[in-house]
């Protein structure tokens, strides 16, 4: 069948419902809600000026046929401004795959933008390589930070949604993990002798046919070694809130850590000018749609 008045454009506002309608379709095991959700929390983001909002979608006569969401970010690199783009949910109705091409070109033309996917699936691995992105992850270390040392005169603070300030963190860190902590997720500072440490972490929802002891995902960290400094107090802190295990994206086992490293998932691939920074999962399909 041949669709005339089939075109590529952004989606608005007044596009969300009927969105939310076509990926409840696509993604079988996804409630309305959970769309809707996230939809709003893109509604309500900044965005930086001149890159849409959600995305973009194929349009037959006004009803949305295909769908692909962007969630565009600003970072600061040095002195530098850098635009990242999480390639979200990418969804055609049968009928119309011919024209799934357009989306993703209208979606990546941006050669100053750093791209990246998060959750591809791994039979999509080899056309993910094909179309010029590189892996930045190949893995999961799954830690049980309970199992650490908890640094000695160490204490850790659970940041509230709306805390104005933290001691120990720049303004810009502050405004992040109190960002998240509106999101539902866990935000923390650990402070030792050594400094003050952030981290955000977020449940992990476990997929049919995996089984794991009750987890989180460490959604954002400076790095590894910061991470398994604090673990044995983040470990104890988690165990109150019912929760024995960590989950972080990791090419390797991370010293000082007791666990399980795995690269038959949590593959994350990037093209563009920026390689994203390990444990930063910050502002992504992650925390605005949810595990």
């Amino acid at each position: 069948m041949i669709h005339t008045k089939v075109r590529c454009r952004e989606i608005t506002e007044s596009d969300v419902d009927k969105v939310a309608d076509l990926l409840t379709r696509g993604f079988v095991g996804r409630s309305r809600e959970y769309w809707i959700q996230g939809l709003r929390r893109q509604a309500f983001r900044p965005v930086p000026d001149g890159y849409p909002r959600f995305g973009y979608m194929l349009d037959d006569d006004g009803t949305p046929v295909g769908v692909l969401l962007l969630i565009y970010t600003a970072r600061k690199i040095g002195e530098e401004t850098a635009i990242r783009c999480n390639l979200s949910s990418w969804y055609v109705d049968p009928a119309y795959r011919n024209y799934a091409p357009l989306l993703t070109k209208i979606a990546q033309r941006h050669k100053d933008v750093t791209y990246f996917n998060i959750s591809p699936a791994p039979w999509t691995w080899p056309i993910i390589e094909t179309q010029g992105f590189r892996a930045y992850c190949r893995g999961i270390f799954f830690s049980v930070p309970a199992l650490a040392r908890a640094p000695r005169w160490s204490e850790i603070e659970v940041i509230a949604p709306h805390a104005k300030e933290i001691e120990g963190l720049s303004e810009m860190e502050t405004e992040l993990l109190t960002r998240h902590a509106r999101y539902n997720c866990l935000s923390l500072v650990c402070r030792t002798p050594k400094g003050t440490f952030p981290f955000i972490l977020q449940p992990v929802r476990m997929r049919r046919g995996f089984i794991a002891p009750p987890a989180m995902k460490l959604i954002y960290c400076r790095s590894a070694a910061e991470y398994a400094e604090c673990a044995g107090r983040i470990g104890r802190l988690l165990l109150r809130l019912g929760k024995i295990s960590v989950a972080v994206d990791s090419n390797e086992p991370i010293p000082g850590l007791v666990g399980i490293h795995t690269e038959r998932r949590g593959r994350k691939y990037f093209k563009g000018p920026h390689r994203p920074q390990l444990g930063d999962l910050t502002d992504t399909e992650l925390v605005l749609y949810g595990p």
